[in-house]
């Protein structure tokens, strides 16, 4: 599915380099992959998975023991002996037969890894589809205010050329007053215009990591479904999300194998050596020197340990059943993913499809008030039409123009999160590689589970996501 409707040539079309001097969005999203915190953080929590999946694995490895002890008798009715002892051994133990309970333990741990790759991509592709969003917003908010200065010049224009007309009485004091207003209300609009770009572009270094420079208009969308089933059948076969609740449910049922287990027998293969030394006699009659080692013992050993549980007080039962009710939670939860997946990508389609007729329908208003607006102006000025004329065909040049430029921008971002819930708005769908090489999750993986030492720590964690303070708050003119 992921090869047919939408090639990975396409999609990366869709992400071609810009001009140098401006952003890409293709630039945008490589910082992302790279600085943004909940990506970096999702990374993380993988990495800690990869871990329970060594840890199942510790219990097919041996299992080596030491133990010493020095001990003083304080009470002894042996008058012969000081009562000081010194003793040391080792034990090693290896697992034979534990009824197939670290075997499911190994494969639901596995199985949870998977989970988590897939719950990465999820994050990375929601990620992906909010940095989409807040690189049109600065896009449409810079053109939103551009269009709101343009209009102040135009009527500022206006109100002076009104003023003019009133001082030699073509038009009255009314005509000068209402573009008064509408220059007022114009410059309103555009303070409003202003703060919500500047919202915009906090937003946008939120999630890209950096302010906004110069940003090329996005390159077009690959080709999307032509009708909302074949994009639901898309998703439910791709969406990561439903990957993810689909290898945990498998997971929840190789817990329940796991801890069946508990009720069969375990058996171990055990060496032990062990060594014993009393410290001296206080008899010194006896020819031996106080202090020296004597009676010293050692023996050695192997055999095989058997643990058989015959009762256990209903325990293993219980863990059973709740480790069934777990299970039965994340089927559920599965079904709610499935829903919920169906109707983003449902509404993601009807969206973007009405925001392309919207873009049509702006089109044709933008034409027909640019129309309107000079053919106003012209009747104006043969007295068939008056200030209020010119001023509201204005503001409704402007309007449509500011609705062309929301519906382009909704249009792009409703398409961009069609393509995260049909799963193919991942890393490598937008062939982000100039970014840097992209995250291997399996590498990590690998290399834990071949760790065996107990102690391999890892070193402390470092931020790998940037951080946006510039720099330290200024306290020197706190009071």
């Amino acid at each position: 599915m992921r090869g047919g409707l939408l090639a990975a040539a396409a999609v990366s079309a869709m992400l071609g380099a810009g001009a140098a001097e401006a952003d890409t969005l293709r630039e945008a999203l490589g910082l992302v992959y790279t600085r943004n915190p909940t990506i970096t953080a999702q990374r993380a929590q993988l990495r800690g998975l990869d871990e329970f999946a060594s840890v199942a694995r510790a219990g097919l490895r041996p299992q080596l023991f030491g133990n010493a002890g020095l001990n003083q008798d304080v009470l002894s009715t042996n008058r012969g002996e000081n009562g000081r002892n010194l003793s040391a051994g080792v034990e090693v133990s290896y697992p034979l037969f534990n009824g197939g309970r670290v075997r499911n333990q190994i494969r639901a741990a596995d199985t949870r890894v998977q989970a988590g790759r897939a719950t990465l991509r999820a994050v990375e592709g929601d990620v992906f589809t909010e940095a989409v969003g807040t690189y049109m917003d600065v896009i449409r908010d810079r053109s939103i205010v551009t269009l709101n200065e343009n209009q102040v010049r135009v009527l500022q224009t206006n109100l002076q050329a009104s003023r003019d007309r009133f001082e030699v009485g073509d038009l009255t004091r009314t005509d000068v007053a209402q573009s008064e207003a509408r220059l007022s209300l114009a410059r309103s609009s555009l303070a409003l215009a202003q703060g919500r770009l500047r919202s915009s572009e906090e937003n946008y270094r939120r999630v890209i990591g950096e302010l906004p420079d110069q940003l090329e208009p996005p390159p077009a969308l690959p080709p999307l479904p032509p009708n909302p089933d074949q994009a639901v059948e898309i998703a439910l076969a791709n969406n990561p999300d439903i990957i993810a609740i689909t290898q945990q449910a498998r997971a929840a049922g190789l817990d329940v194998a796991a801890t069946r287990a508990e009720r069969l027998p375990t058996l171990n293969a055990v060496s032990t050596s062990r060594y014993s030394n009393a410290l001296g006699r206080a008899d010194d009659a006896a020819g031996v020197p106080e202090g020296t080692l004597q009676n010293s013992q050692a023996s050695a050993g192997v055999g095989v340990s058997a643990r058989i549980p015959i009762y256990q007080g209903g325990l293993v039962a219980a863990r059973v059943r709740q480790a069934q009710a777990v299970q039965g939670q994340i089927v559920e939860q599965g079904i709610a993913v499935e829903r919920l997946i169906v109707a983003n990508t449902r509404a993601a389609f009807a969206t973007y499809r009405a925001a392309l007729q919207a873009i049509e329908s702006n089109e044709v208003a933008v034409a027909a008030n640019s129309l309107a607006l000079e053919g106003t102006r012209a009747e104006q000025t043969v007295g068939t039409r008056n200030v209020l004329d010119v001023l509201n065909a204005e503001q409704e040049l402007l309007n449509s123009q500011v609705a062309l430029v929301t519906a382009r921008r909704d249009a792009y971002v409703a398409g961009f999160a069609l393509l995260n819930a049909m799963g193919q708005a991942e890393a490598d769908d937008l062939n982000l590689e100039e970014a840097g090489p992209l995250y291997d999750p399996a590498a990590n993986y690998n290399r834990t589970i071949r760790r065996a030492s107990d102690w391999s720590d890892n070193p402390a964690p470092q931020p790998v996501a940037t951080r946006t303070v510039i720099g330290p708050p200024d306290t020197s003119k706190n009071p």
